[in-house]
């Protein structure tokens, strides 16, 4: 089976790099290095536009994944607006203590109806992942971003193929965190269905005053999606798949 490469892209112009470069699927959000927050509309009508399939990161907060009633309210909002202007899916996450909050989960899962769910790394927050792999199976969650419980996907490759035997195709098992066409072997012989990576680099600008808190005058960075970084991985999934 073909593993797919999802790009997680913040941008216009990083949804122009992940077609260019040979993604399969966009994750759409804002705020990467935030760890992605959910992005505007018209932004993803842009990516919508580009073609490829479009799966819309709803978050809307930086932290942690325990939401209020409030905050769940802004997230079941925010899929039903991505799912109006195109999204073939939304990736959500959330967390009751170490639990799953499956009523978040149940509420999105009803509302997406035959467009794909993603539960996100809120996933590696918790202790036991294989149970909580089994609400996310019973839940209807089409699929699991994981780096195995670790920080770096490289450091949970015994766990992630855990995970891919406990799912037995009930759900995808996608990998994530840290993965680079140096590393992308490694994961695949896990047996995920899906390759998840940010294939950053970091633009440098000029800048005579703060622009926020933690932005220092004299430059201002930001990370823009490679497209060398994501050809680069789709060469190496492509060189995995002919070999395996």
């Amino acid at each position: 089976m073909a593993v797919a490469l999802e790009i997680a892209v913040q941008d216009p112009e990083g949804v122009a790099a992940a077609v260019a470069g040979g993604a399969d699927r966009i994750e759409l959000c804002t705020a990467l290095a935030l760890g992605g927050l959910t992005p505007s509309a018209a932004l993803v009508r842009a990516a919508v536009a580009a073609g490829l399939p479009v799966h819309v990161l709803v978050r809307p907060r930086a932290g942690g994944f325990e939401y209020s009633a409030v905050e769940l309210a802004v997230i079941l909002d925010d899929v039903r607006r991505a799912l109006d202007l195109g999204a073939h899916g939304v990736v959500v996450g959330g967390v009751r203590g170490e639990r799953i909050d499956t009523s978040l989960v149940e509420q999105v899962r009803a509302l997406a109806g035959s467009a794909e769910v993603t539960f996100h790394r809120a996933f590696d927050t918790l202790t036991d992942l294989e149970p909580a792999l089994e609400v996310l199976a019973g839940l209807g969650v089409d699929r699991v971003l994981t780096s195995g419980g670790a920080s770096r996907v490289a450091d949970g490759l015994a766990q992630l193929e855990r995970l891919v035997e406990r799912a037995d195709g009930r759900l995808q098992v996608m990998a994530g965190s840290g993965i680079d066409a140096s590393t992308v072997r490694a994961v695949v012989a896990t047996g995920v269905a899906a390759v998840h990576a940010s294939a950053k680099r970091t633009v440098v600008e000029a800048s005579r005053v703060d622009l926020g808190s933690l932005a220092q005058a004299g430059s201002s960075a930001r990370q823009a999606t490679d497209e060398a970084a994501v050809r680069a991985l789709r060469t190496a999934l492509d060189e995995v798949g002919r070999t395996s």
